[in-house]
């Protein structure tokens, strides 16, 4: 249940990073109200997964989860540069995702 609660959380802040970015770049308000209330789902499936796992553990995974969802998403869809040192650092974070679960 904890993988399932996380898994909708980042799906939904990874979607509000779009609309967010969206806006930045149109300046249209919708898409920042609509950025705002797909967070504000996000922290509600965020929050139903502390009941599930302490939260070092919960904060290490969501958090690592995100940022990888996030770049992917910057990279593909808009087009964003990874040097080799933001690789390195994506591979950083996973690793420590496996030292907290070690």
């Amino acid at each position: 249940m904890f993988i399932a609660l996380i898994a909708a959380a980042v799906i939904l802040e990874v979607a509000g990073d779009v609309l967010f970015k969206q806006w930045s770049r149109t300046e249209r308000t919708t898409l920042l109200v609509l950025g705002l209330g797909v967070y504000f789902a996000g922290s509600v499936f965020w929050a139903f997964s502390l009941r599930q796992e302490g939260l070092a553990r919960a904060i290490t995974v969501f958090t690592v989860a995100n940022l990888a969802a996030a770049v992917l998403v910057g990279a593909y869809l808009f087009r964003e540069e990874l040097t080799l040192a933001n690789r390195i650092g994506l591979a950083l974070a996973f690793l420590s995702v496996l030292l907290m679960e070690w």
